[in-house]
């Protein structure tokens, strides 16, 4: 069984070559010179990347996955998601009807990788950098494209507040930084996204030869009301935690939403 995990990504990474090729030579001067499909041509592509790569997860790798859930893909959408691995995105790419999400991304992923360092770009996703932080240049240049983001994006906004993938599918203690920037910049329709049963594959290694034990869950929470951007931001992320611990409990417990 564990050879499926290894084909599945094997199969995955060969497909991303060319996909490459046609994310850049198609797609990035299709919306560049005709910007008023932008929206339209980026969403149904990335929705195509996500399928395609759970699809192999699930067909080839074996891995029981979710449905996809239905959140709006309006202007002024936040979602929030714990992080248990790296079906996180397409998890959160396929949940968004109507639009694509703006995802705050490690920077390491602009680094030469077949179809994702250039999506990072294509999709402007703002970029953060953990190993930044002794560089205070370097970190408030991040942060002020975070900002930016969040106040000019005309598409959902999405990020991951614990920052780093669970080591023990509980959801950590969340980064606020980032998510308080975030909050000051507008009004926000929070939608909560709480996955579970894939933190023991986080892993590349337990991924590849674990796949097909994957049996994973997702549920939305939702929406959530931020209409403050002056008000606690502190107090409404703790209510947001609190929300999702209480609701992988849920999961965890076998009580149905």
């Amino acid at each position: 069984m564990k050879i499926r995990g290894y084909v599945a990504l094997v199969l995955i990474l060969v497909s991303f070559v060319p996909l490459d090729l046609v994310q850049r030579l198609i797609l990035g001067p299709w919306v560049r010179l005709v910007p008023r499909h932008r929206i339209g041509v980026l969403t149904r592509w990335q929705r195509f990347m996500a399928w395609w790569v759970m699809a192999f997860v699930s067909k080839v790798g074996g891995a029981d996955l979710p449905d996809p859930l239905h959140i709006p893909g309006e202007d002024g959408t936040l979602v929030l998601m714990n992080h248990q691995s790296v079906l996180d995105i397409p998890l959160v790419v396929s949940s968004i009807r109507g639009s694509y999400p703006r995802i705050v991304t490690r920077k390491r992923y602009l680094r030469w990788i077949p179809l994702i360092s250039h999506m990072v770009r294509l999709y402007q996703y703002p970029v953060v950098d953990p190993s930044a932080k002794a560089n205070p240049s370097e970190s408030k240049k991040m942060l002020a494209g975070i900002r930016d983001a969040a106040r000019t994006t005309d598409v959902p906004f999405a990020l991951f507040p614990e920052g780093t993938r669970t080591k023990d599918g509980e959801i950590g203690p969340f980064r606020t930084t980032g998510l308080k920037l975030v909050l000051r910049q507008r009004p926000w329709t929070v939608y909560l996204l709480v996955g579970d049963g894939y933190w023991e594959r986080a892993k590349l290694k337990h991924f590849l030869s674990g796949m097909h034990d994957i049996r994973g869950t997702l549920r939305l929470l939702g929406p959530f009301v931020w209409d403050d951007p002056r008000g606690d931001s502190e107090a409404f992320i703790e209510e947001m935690r609190a929300a999702m611990v209480a609701e992988l409990h849920r999961m965890r417990d076998g009580v149905e939403e």
